[in-house]
C-alpha cells in the first residue's frame, strides 16, 4: 500500500540517537552510528520523531509500505522492555578499599601494601562503562584529577609508592591532554619513589573507547 512513512537522511544524520528516545513505537533504531527505520510496518507516520531531531534528518515521504501493524509493535516493545532490563541488571561494586580521593588518602593506609594499584583520573570512571569490572576488580583504587583539584600530587604519590610493596600500578585517563597530568604525575612520583614497577597506562575517549593501552 502506498502511505506515509518517514523517511532518514543519512548525510545528516548525526546518530544522536534522540528520534529512536521519541519514537513511541520503537520503530527507529542506531546501527553504524547512523539512525534508521527497522521496519515500516512499526512506523506509525506520525511522526513523533520529526521534532526531536536537531540535524533536520527527518521528514515524511509518501512510498509503498507494510501498513501499520499495532501487535507487531506491542510484541517488539515487549522484547525491547526485556531486554533493556536484562542490561541494566544490578551489578556489585569491585571497590576494596576507602578512601577513594587521592587528596583523603593516607600513604601509611594498610590496604596498599602488597596491592596493584588504580590512578583513575574522575572522568574516566565515567567515560568507560565497565570500568568496575575492567579496572577497578582486584585494584586498590586512587582518583583524582590534576587539574581541577589545583594541587600537585607528586609528593603525596611518592610516599604512597615509597612506603608500600605495591605489585603494579595502572593509570586510566581521558584522551585531552590536561589528563596527561596524572600520567606524569605518576611516572614521576615513580622515578622519585626509585621504584621500577610495571605500569599500565590506559587513555580512554570522551566516548568511552580505549585509544592507547600501554605498558611500560
Amino acid at each position: 500500500m502506498i502511505r506515509r512513512i518517514i523517511k532518514i537522511d543519512q548525510d545528516k544524520c548525526t546518530g544522536c540517537g534522540l528520534c529512536a528516545d521519541a519514537c513511541h513505537e520503537g520503530a527507529i533504531a542506531i546501527k553504524e552510528g547512523k539512525a534508521v527505520l527497522i521496519r515500516d510496518d512499526y512506523c506509525d507516520g506520525l511522526g513523533d520523531c520529526l521534532p526531536a531531531c536537531p540535524e533536520d534528518a527527518i521528514s515524511f515521504e509518501e512510498r509503498e509500505a507494510l501498513a501499520y501493524d499495532e501487535e507487531a509493535v506491542k510484541e517488539h516493545m515487549k522484547k525491547r522492555s526485556l531486554e533493556v532490563k536484562e542490561k541494566s541488571s544490578y551489578q556489585p561494586s569491585r571497590l576494596t578499599s576507602w578512601p577513594v580521593q587521592l587528596r583523603l588518602l593516607s600513604p601509611s593506609a594498610y590496604f596498599l601494601q602488597g596491592s596493584d594499584v588504580l590512578v583513575a583520573a574522575d572522568c574516566t570512571a565515567y567515560a568507560y562503562g565497565n570500568f568496575h569490572e575492567d579496572f577497578i576488580k582486584d585494584k586498590v583504587t586512587i582518583i583524582g584529577c590534576t587539574k581541577l583539584d589545583n594541587e600537585d600530587y607528586t609528593d603525596r604519590l611518592t610516599e604512597i609508592f615509597r612506603m608500600n610493596d605495591i605489585n603494579s600500578v595502572t593509570v586510566t585517563r581521558m584522551q585531552v591532554p590536561c589528563c596527561g597530568g596524572m600520567e606524569n604525575t605518576v611516572k614521576k612520583a615513580l622515578n622519585n619513589a626509585g621504584k621500577h614497577l610495571p605500569l599500565r597506562v590506559v587513555t580512554i575517549s570522551s566516548k568511552g573507547e580505549i585509544l592507547k593501552d600501554e605498558n611500560y
